[in-house]
């Protein structure tokens, strides 16, 4: 076989792994564990090639590990072993064993977590200790009880080591037995994919993916100024997950306390906004100390706005659990209360570190929320992407009946709109066509939900019903064709969401919902602002429609005058 063979045979075997996608493989734990031999065995089942960091320097330097930290100390030898291992890692795929200690420098971490899969070999101390038993050569091992340094060390390491990608538990059996459940292991991984949110001043991932919340530490430890959180969940949410949350921030220690609202949207008031910042407050947190919210839109909403002022600003993670928050309101930093003359009239814009979209729970849902949230997935097709919008019609059913990978695939293109339209306009400040277009509906969405109360329509109902009425309206002022209007309506009824205003069961006046809107914070001048289209996928803001032209269409559809 010749090299070029070889190498193509290497790399298909290689990409039989999904989780690896032609990265390498990084092997860390304490020592003992077996990183070398288990390496070995694994880079020869992957066809790879396979390098000892720890070998690699002392070829390099030409002393052992035990005569560099003795000439140099520890800190200049993590230096050189962190440029050893970036020069590894700028190659093609292979099997990387690192030192015990490489994986707690957070420039060698991150270096590993940009350009490979690591897994995290985890050992029983005495197995650990059986297998150290007379290595002299071992310098952290030196003048010592070996079970008591290696205790310490789980301890102090197992925090850091716990932000693997993977992580198998190595039982004292043989290294081949070892081995095929580490293969086992990346061969069941399926990893998490990120969607980049680049603002002027800051950036940050939102992550979709299965199983986020039970890796909620690994993947918030890279971006929390402080291992330490206030979770703020709802009493639907917090029996489902918090307990799951607590475990996976504990695994990277990262020190939680909850605090539970009601649920609904009656608690994005100012009373439980008032509360939950005087509870925040009496847990004697720091301005380093972040808030996570566990939960829909209205948690989310609430807990960002309380993290928003408190303190003048806490550190701030969305981990949203329907689709409506995944896709929408946990992206792009906009928190916020109601008040009795609208929604979301009192809030600020406070970016989050990041945000986890853990598809898996969805599947706790009930039919009517998971609908309500796929209005906001059309809305970004309707907006900015027709191709996107006939995925929708193609595949929309089968988002809203469950299927997961056609979730994950609406999930993703839905926030990669959204975030492309707000690192743009981040605080929606163009006068045209920005981030402002992101509210289309929204005029007569939120009209409706000040009428119908707060909660007894969805958000999502009330945006799928704006959708439709937004086309009409386009259609009426010769912007749009009734063709259009009548395709997004039929696509909106046939995933299962109200479509027209008669789908509600119920009389509306056109004044009314006219008087709701001026109450809307897009007011300008004393002017309505819609988001109107030109066709499917072509949005524009627009502050010249007349009111007349609203209440034609609004007692076309039925209201009353």
């Amino acid at each position: 076989m010749t090299r070029n063979s070889e190498t193509e045979a290497a790399l298909a075997a290689h990409d039989d792994i999904p989780a690896l996608a032609g990265r390498s493989v990084v092997l860390i734990g304490l020592m003992g564990a077996g990183k070398t031999s288990i390496g070995r065995r694994l880079a020869a089942r992957l066809n790879l090639p396979f390098f000892d960091a720890d070998a690699e320097i002392e070829v390099a330097s030409g002393l052992t590990i035990s005569e560099l930290f003795a000439r140099y100390g520890e800190q200049q030898f993590r230096d050189g072993e962190r440029r050893v291992i970036q020069r590894l890692l700028a190659g093609p795929p292979m099997v990387l064993a690192t030192g015990g200690g490489a994986f707690l420098d957070p420039a060698t971490r991150a270096e590993i977590r940009a350009r490979a899969l690591s897994l995290w070999l985890r050992c029983p101390i005495p197995t650990l200790v059986r297998r150290v038993a007379g290595r002299t050569h071992r310098p952290l091992l030196a003048g010592g009880d070996p079970a008591e340094i290696l205790a310490r060390l789980s301890s102090e390491r197992g925090p850091i080591y716990a932000e693997a990608d993977v992580t198998v538990d190595c039982e004292d059996e043989s290294v081949d037995a070892t081995t095929r459940r580490v293969l086992a292991a990346l061969a069941g991984h399926r990893p998490s994919r990120r969607v980049p949110v680049a603002l002027a001043n800051h950036s940050y991932d939102v992550v979709v993916g299965e199983g986020l919340i039970d890796r909620a530490g690994a993947l918030l430890a890279p971006v929390l100024p402080q291992r330490r959180a206030v979770i703020v969940s709802d009493a639907t949410v917090a029996p489902l997950y918090l307990t799951r949350l607590e475990a996976g921030l504990a695994a990277t220690g990262i020190a939680s306390a909850a605090l539970v609202v009601a649920a609904g949207e009656e608690s994005k008031s100012f009373d439980i906004y008032a509360r939950l910042v005087d509870d925040v407050l009496g847990l004697g947190i720091e301005r380093k100390t972040a808030v996570i919210a566990l939960g829909g839109g209205v948690v989310g909403d609430l807990a960002g706005f309380a993290a928003a002022t408190t303190l003048r600003g806490l550190p701030f993670v969305q981990i949203p659990t329907t689709l409506l928050a995944q896709v929408d309101s946990s992206v792009g930093g906009k928190t916020g209360i109601n008040t009795k003359r609208g929604k979301n009239l009192v809030g600020a814009f406070h970016q989050p570190r990041i945000v986890l979209a853990d598809t898996a729970t969805l599947t706790s849902l009930p039919a009517r929320e998971l609908r309500a949230g796929y209005a906001e997935i059309a809305k970004a097709g309707l907006i900015g992407d027709a191709d996107f919008f006939a995925w929708c019609e193609a595949h929309g059913a089968g988002v809203v009946a469950g299927d997961r990978t056609l979730q994950a695939e609406a999930i993703l293109r839905a926030v990669a709109f959204k975030a492309a339209v707000v690192g743009d306009d981040e605080r929606e400040e163009k006068p045209a066509d920005g981030r402002a277009l992101l509210n289309l509906g929204h005029s007569f969405g939120h009209a409706l939900e000040a009428e119908c109360g707060y909660g007894r329509i969805l958000h999502g109902e009330a945006v799928a019903i704006g959708l439709g009425l937004a086309f009409l309206l386009s259609a009426r002022l010769g912007h749009c064709t009734e063709a259009d209007a009548a395709r997004v309506i039929a696509h909106i009824g046939a995933v299962g969401l109200p479509a027209r205003l008669a789908d509600l069961g119920r009389r509306f006046s056109a004044r009314t919902l006219i008087a709701h809107m001026r109450h809307d914070k897009k007011m300008r001048d004393g002017r309505l602002a819609f988001v109107l289209a030109r066709g499917i996928g072509e949005a524009f803001t627009s502050r010249d429609v007349e009111e007349n032209d609203v209440s034609d269409l609004l007692r076309a559809e039925g209201c009353e005058a």
